[in-house]
């Protein structure tokens, strides 16, 4: 039985119970985004539905308003006098195409329960790859000292356009306010989770 652990992307843990949480159109939310979604609920979905041999352990479950990303472990290979390395990028591969497949058909499964693509990679030894990923678009509205700080950074060099200075901006904030942002993601999981025992609730 696999396991998960959840890499929440930024604002991405706000999700409550799927039947007691919030709506669509909560706050935040636009009218066309998903339902919000209890953590444990795909957890444990994706725990019953992998089959039991693809990973050596715990997948690594990062979920966001339009999508959830799976990532396992393979177990290393006998490279033998080759190299590791190598070994490991072939493994990864091999996976990659002997159960597209199967994958295919549990991302449409979940997309069907959830209401968000799901992207797929795997690690092994020291090698991780994404297969699939969305880009998004998150249209925004920013004053004019928030616009200079984007132009300065593509008139820098640093990026080529003020959406690709936007992303990279956020990169940045996540890497260096990293326990912060996992401190505001289990106060939010907490409030979801007191706000589901509330009135109304099914639970």
């Amino acid at each position: 039985m696999h396991g998960s652990r959840f890499a929440e992307a930024a604002f991405g843990s706000g999700f409550g119970s799927g039947r007691g949480g919030r709506g669509r159109g909560g706050r935040g939310r636009g009218p066309e985004a998903a339902p919000p979604v209890d953590r444990t609920e795909v957890a444990g979905w994706f725990a019953g539905r992998l089959p039991d041999g693809w990973f050596t352990g715990p997948v690594e479950l990062t979920i966001d308003r339009d999508e959830i990303t799976v990532v396992g472990t393979l177990a290393e290979p006998d490279a033998g006098a080759g190299d590791a390395g190598a070994a490991s990028v072939g493994r990864v591969e091999r996976f990659r195409e002997e159960t597209r497949g199967e994958r295919m058909a549990i991302a449409d499964a979940a997309q069907e329960r959830y209401g968000r693509s799901v992207a797929w990679g795997a690690a092994c030894g020291t090698t991780r790859r994404l297969f699939t990923h969305s880009s998004v678009p998150v249209m925004t509205r920013l004053r004019q000292p928030e616009r200079l700080v984007l132009d300065t950074l593509v008139d820098a060099g640093v990026a080529r356009s003020r959406s690709e200075a936007l992303a990279w901006a956020v990169r940045l904030v996540g890497r260096n306010a990293d326990d912060w942002l996992s401190e505001l993601r289990a106060a939010m999981a907490a409030v979801e989770e007191v706000r589901g025992r509330g009135p109304g609730s099914d639970s």
